[in-house]
């Protein structure tokens, strides 16, 4: 197996649980699961891990609803209330701990139920086992705006067309499909070790490493300027931690192709950050080897990311914003019993 291949499907995997999909919080009695049992996580068994990579299998992370068994495996309470709720992960205002302490949930759907039902009994679920209470509300607070350089900018537009995903569609060889509030996402690895998400109509992104500078670079062949401050958000806060959101603010109506670098010891730092068993840093002599506190000079860390941001024409820039959230009033830490 090669090393980049498990660090990219290391990256790859928290970057899929800490992303969230925007949508809408449903008022009133949520229908509920006809049973479900929920425990903790157990540690991820890195060898185990390594042995599906050389099989071609992707890990089992994430939300699974199929016919009528929903899996929630290795997600954290932020996790959870995100896809209870079709919210993203940094839409979320509670406690800390919510991104730590990870849950396996096994959940049976009633008769005539379908997976488009899931979210609000997740929600039920959570209310009932982890006493949660939640609320939508909008309020001002510190953000990073995407906006224009004063150069202008530097984006090529993208003439790619995406199409949805047949949930039902057979899955390629090492393919793993995973669901989100809008729709189904498929994760492959490649023969070059890179990892691409297949979003349907919402794009492609490609994750490639490169070992010798400890470079993660993230290419995507079509996406508007919302969902690239989505994916800046997304690897700002994969940790869970308190990087500020990132609001588009440039203008730009089109698609575009972009790419946008992160040191690797960013990213081990997030996915140790996470609750991830994440083995060292390999041995290299490249430059951006060094530790994330000495790189991450700009608002919220991640240096590279805002020198890729730089390149595009664009910067990110500390304003003030009323952005929505989802305001946890009570959550326990733990569940009641099964």
């Amino acid at each position: 197996m090669k090393t980049r291949s498990f660090f990219g499907l290391l990256c790859a995997a928290g970057l899929l649980l800490s992303a969230g999909v925007a949508g809408g919080q449903t008022a009133g009695r949520s229908p509920a699961f006809e049973v479900a049992t929920v425990k903790p996580s157990p540690p991820v068994d890195m060898a185990k891990l390594a042995e599906q990579v050389r099989a071609g299998k992707m890990p089992r992370f994430g939300a699974h609803v199929e016919a009528s068994q929903a899996e929630y495996t290795y997600m954290s309470l932020k996790d959870l209330i995100a896809n209870a709720y079709k919210v993203k992960t940094y839409q979320i205002a509670g406690p800390v701990w919510l991104a730590s302490a990870r849950f396996d949930i096994v959940a049976k759907l009633p008769e005539g139920a379908s997976k488009d039902d899931a979210p609000k009994m997740l929600q039920a679920l959570l209310a009932e086992r982890f006493k949660l209470a939640a609320r939508l509300d909008k309020q001002e607070q510190a953000v990073l705006a995407l906006v224009v350089s004063k150069e202008g900018p530097k984006l090529k537009e993208s003439a790619a067309t995406s199409e949805p995903i047949d949930a039902n569609a057979p899955l390629k060889p090492g393919e793993r499909q995973f669901d989100t509030a809008n729709g189904p996402v498929r994760i492959s690895r490649n023969a070059d070790g890179s990892v691409t998400w297949n979003m349907g109509a919402n794009g492609t992104m490609t994750e490639r490493i490169d070992m010798q500078t400890q470079i993660i670079t993230l290419e995507s062949s079509k996406v508007t300027m919302a969902g690239f401050a989505d994916m800046l958000t997304n690897l700002l806060q994969m940790g869970g931690g308190s990087g500020r959101q990132v609001v588009d603010m440039t203008g730009l109506k089109g698609n575009y192709q972009v790419a946008v670098d992160m040191s690797l010891a960013e990213a081990m730092a997030a996915a140790r950050a996470q609750g991830m068993n994440v083995p060292p840093l390999p041995a290299s002599g490249g430059a951006a080897g060094a530790s994330p506190a000495s790189e991450a000079s700009d608002p919220g860390g991640g240096a590279t990311v805002f020198a890729s941001v730089k390149k595009l024409g664009l910067r990110l820039e500390p304003r003030k914003a009323a952005v929505e959230q989802l305001v946890v009033d009570h959550v326990e830490k733990t569940p009641t019993e099964n």
